[in-house]
């Protein structure tokens, strides 16, 4: 049986301005995902964890903390766009519509542009726009990113160690 190497990511060259990927994988967000980001990051907002005054809102429940939707929906993009890269930031981040305990989220992004690193000439740059959305179609996040990535001849190799025949 022949062994098969796994998805490595993509390297800068990979990269072509128009490209759109739709992202393999979806998440459902629950109700403890959205306590414990709150929890971790500090965020007292009551919006997020207090079922009672969320019901005096116009939403009617719980937010999901919008840094949490940001977090998931670029965890969701890793695969296809950094997963050889460093990311050197997000701009224009919109919030549309809002996300909710037990919503699946699932994001597609787009190649916007992408040039050679004038300080690091072993990686390029690339700057894409993602769009997150709900299981019902809707975009709840839109964000812009710009990421470092490694060319493929200057990729760090993954130190996966040899396994014997048999074990």
């Amino acid at each position: 049986m022949a062994l098969k190497q796994g998805w490595t990511g993509r390297c800068f060259e990979d990269f072509e301005v128009g490209d759109i990927y739709q992202h393999p994988l979806g998440r459902t967000i629950t109700e403890t995902d959205n306590i414990w980001f709150t929890l971790l990051t500090v965020n007292p907002n009551p919006i997020h964890f207090d079922s009672v005054y969320a019901a005096q809102t116009e939403f009617k429940q719980p937010l999901v903390d919008s840094t949490f939707t940001l977090a998931l929906v670029t965890g969701l993009s890793v695969a296809d766009l950094s997963q050889n890269a460093i990311n050197l930031g997000w701009e224009e981040i919109r919030l549309p519509a809002p996300v909710y305990n037990g919503d699946t989220l699932y994001a597609r992004s787009e190649v916007l542009n992408k040039r050679e690193s004038r300080s690091h000439p072993q990686r390029g740059i690339v700057h894409v726009k993602t769009l997150g959305f709900n299981q019902h179609g809707t975009i709840v996040i839109e964000c812009k990113r710009t990421m470092m990535v490694y060319k493929r001849a200057h990729l760090p190799v993954l130190p996966i160690p040899e396994i014997e025949k048999g074990k």
